[in-house]
């Protein structure tokens, strides 16, 4: 049985417009295709302006949802619950919902990353209930922290 890695991302001293885009580019670089599932039309519009401006070194290919033909992206922003780009890895922000932790859809994927904002506390209680479910359903979920120093690292 298929067994899905889901990264919960304690976002505390860097916010999730700096956080985001590297592990999008890691995402790639691993030949994955990544969906960023948003909870509003406004998040995802930030996060497409913020994955052309945030490097100069590199470019990030990806497209919002409505924009060409979802299936070819690399990368798909989107407000809805569909992997349409057939993703391997589905990034959820803001307070977008993870899928159902038993169902399909979430089985299907290599990753689940949920990045959260721990100076928000519902945010803070979204993410235990998650993880909470995703252990319930079998997952292999671990917690990632910053360091002081800026880079994640594995807390659980």
């Amino acid at each position: 049985m298929h067994m899905t890695e889901v990264l919960f991302y304690h976002l505390e001293r860097r916010g999730l417009d700096d956080a985001l885009p590297g592990l999008v580019e890691k995402t790639l670089e691993r030949g994955w295709r990544a969906l960023i599932r948003c909870e509003s039309a406004e998040r995802a519009e930030a996060i497409d302006n913020r994955l052309w401006t945030y490097s100069e070194q590199t470019f990030l290919p990806h497209a919002q949802k409505g924009d060409g033909e979802a299936a070819r992206q690399p990368v798909l922003i989107t407000t809805e619950e569909d992997n349409t780009n057939n993703a391997d890895v589905v990034f959820l922000v803001g307070s977008a919902e993870p899928p159902s932790w038993d169902g399909d859809a979430a089985k299907a994927l290599t990753r689940i990353v949920l990045m959260f904002d721990g100076r928000d506390a519902s945010a803070l209680a979204s993410a235990r209930e998650a993880w909470k479910s995703a252990k319930a359903a079998g997952h292999d979920a671990t917690y990632w922290k910053e360091s002081p120093s800026g880079k994640f690292e594995k807390q659980a």
